[in-house]
C-alpha cells in the first residue's frame, strides 16, 4: 500500500491542465460496446478506475488501441460475451462502480449481461435499483445468481417505454439512454440526470446517429434505432479536480492559474467557492486564483450562517463538498456542510479535527466549521484516505499545515486522480510517494 509523505506550510506558484473527466469517460467508455464501428475518445485520464474499465472491455474481446497518452480508438467488432462469464471479469468489475454502465450497451446489443456487485467508494449506501428497474421497464429479466453477488440481465428485444425514475441516478441514466437508443419504439425518462456528463453522452451517442430530444433537461425522449455508428468524442475536464485546485490555492496561499476548464459546464462551482471568499479571475476559458493572506465565507442576505449542500445537478456536486468543507478551515467565518446524498462522506473530518481544525460533526450528513482566518496553523498527522475526494482533501489540508503529514492508502486517490504528487510538484509542493 502506497502512501504520500508531504511537507506542508509552501506557497505554491504556477499553472495547471485539469485532466479528463473521470464520471464522464466511465460513461463513455461503456458506450463503445453499442456499435460495430472505431470510436476515437480523446481526453481519456489516466486513472486507476478507467484504466480499469478499459482493460474489463480488452478482456471481453474490445480492441483498443492507444493513439497517445490520452486518445484511444475502440472497435467492438468482435466481442466476447463469454467472457463476462468468467471470475476474472467478476473480479475486476467488482473493483469499480462504473462497471455497472456496461449492463445497458450489453443487454441493448448482445442481449445479456452479467454484473458483479459494483465496488468504489466507502461513501455511504449507493443503491442499484435505478439501474435494474430501468432496464426491466424496457423489458428485460432480471435475476440474482451466486448468493446474490452476480446480477443476470437479459433481454430478446427492448421495448421502448416511459420511464419515471425514482431518482435522478447519473449512472442509471446513463444506462437507460445507451439501452434506449437500441430498443424498439420510443422511450421517455422523467426525472433523468442532467449533469454535463450525461449531456456529453447523449451527444456522443447522436452522434452515433441515435434520436435523443430534450438533452440538459430531466425530461428525456429517446426514439430507438436499428444501429448505431462509430464517431469522434471528446472528454470534458473534470470538474471536480479544478474544484479540488481551486481549495489547493485558498488554503496555501497559492497563485494558481487554472487552464482549459470549461467554463460552461461548471455550474455553480465557481460562484459556491467565492461564496467562500476565494477571489479568482475567470478568463479565456481558465480561473485564476491570486494568492490571498486572508478569505472571508459570506453571510446570507439575512444575516444567517452560510450553508453548502450538495444536490442534483445543476446544484453543488457532492463530490466537491469535502473540498469545500476542508477549504473553509482557514476562512474567516463560519459554515454549515450539508451532506445530504452520502451518509458517511464527512467522517474524515476527524483526522482535520487532528490537525487542528475547529470542526462539530452534527450527524453523518452536517458538519459546522468555524473558520481560523489562518490564525492557528495546521498541523501534520498521520492519517489514511478513505475514499477519492476525502482523500485529496486530507491532501489539501496536509499541503497547507505545519510540518510533515503521511497520507496512506492513497490507491483511493489514484482511482481519480492522475499523477498528482507529479503535477503538485511543478507547482513547488513538497510531497513524495513512498
Amino acid at each position: 500500500m502506497s502512501s504520500f509523505r508531504i511537507n506542508g506550510g509552501n506557497t505554491l506558484t504556477g499553472e495547471i491542465n485539469p485532466q479528463g473527466a473521470k464520471n464522464e469517460a466511465l460513461q463513455i467508455l461503456c458506450a463503445v460496446l453499442l456499435t460495430d464501428d472505431e470510436i476515437t475518445i480523446e481526453n481519456i485520464p489516466d486513472i486507476k478506475d478507467v484504466n480499469l474499465l478499459i482493460d474489463l472491455l480488452k478482456g471481453m474481446g474490445v480492441k483498443a488501441d492507444k493513439v497517445n497518452k490520452t486518445t484511444y480508438k475502440f472497435k467492438s467488432s468482435q466481442v466476447d460475451i463469454s467472457y463476462t462469464k468468467t471470475n476474472d471479469f467478476f473480479e475486476k468489475s467488482s473493483k469499480i462502480r462504473g462497471s455497472i454502465m456496461l449492463m445497458g450497451p450489453m443487454v441493448a446489443r448482445f442481449g445479456s449481461a452479467y454484473i458483479a456487485k459494483p465496488g468504489g467508494d466507502k461513501i455511504g449506501r449507493r443503491r442499484v435499483d435505478t439501474h435494474f428497474i430501468g432496464m426491466q421497464e424496457l423489458g428485460a429479466v432480471f435475476t440474482i445468481e451466486n448468493n446474490n453477488s452476480i446480477f443476470k440481465i437479459s433481454s430478446n428485444k427492448l421495448q421502448g417505454k416511459n420511464i419515471l425514475l425514482d431518482e435522478a441516478s447519473v449512472t442509471g441514466t446513463a444506462n437507460i439512454i445507451m439501452a434506449a437508443s437500441l430498443a424498439e419504439g420510443k422511450t421517455t425518462i422523467y426525472n433523468a440526470a442532467c449533469e454535463p456528463y450525461i449531456q456529453q453522452l447523449c451527444k456522443m451517442l447522436i452522434s452515433m446517429g441515435a434520436d435523443i430530444k430534450g438533452v440538459g433537461s430531466n425530461y428525456l425522449k429517446i426514439n430507438g434505432v436499428s444501429n448505431l455508428s462509430g464517431t469522434s468524442h471528446k472528454i470534458l475536464p473534470d470538474m471536480v479536480e479544478i474544484g479540488s485546485f481551486i481549495g489547493l490555492a485558498a488554503m496555501t496561499k497559492s497563485d494558481i492559474k487554472i487552464n482549459n476548464v470549461s467554463i460552461k459546464n461548471l455550474g455553480i462551482i465557481p460562484k459556491t467557492f467565492q461564496r467562500l471568499g476565494i477571489k479568482m479571475n475567470i478568463k479565456d476559458d481558465s480561473i485564476h486564483i491570486p494568492s490571498q493572506d486572508h478569505y472571508e465565507i459570506e453571510s446570507f442576505i439575512d444575516g444567517s450562517i452560510m450553508t453548502i449542500s450538495d444536490a442534483i445537478w445543476p446544484g453543488f456536486s457532492p463530490d466537491l463538498l469535502s473540498i469545500a468543507l476542508v477549504t473553509s478551515i482557514q476562512a474567516k467565518g463560519t459554515v454549515l456542510i450539508h451532506q445530504k446524498m452520502f451518509e458517511s462522506r464527512l467522517f474524515f473530518v476527524d483526522k482535520l479535527i487532528d490537525m487542528g481544525a475547529q470542526i462539530i460533526l452534527c450527524d453523518p450528513h452536517r458538519a459546522t466549521v468555524i473558520g481560523l482566518d489562518r490564525k492557528i496553523p495546521l498541523k501534520g498527522i498521520q492519517m489514511t484516505s478513505p475514499d477519492i475526494r476525502a482523500g485529496v482533501s486530507l491532501l489539501i489540508a496536509a499541503l497547507s499545515a505545519e510540518g510533515e503529514s503521511t497520507i496512506d492508502n492513497i490507491d483511493q486517490i489514484d482511482r481519480g486522480y492522475s499523477n498528482i504528487d507529479i503535477r503538485l510538484k511543478a507547482l513547488g509542493a513538497q510531497i513524495e510517494r513512498i
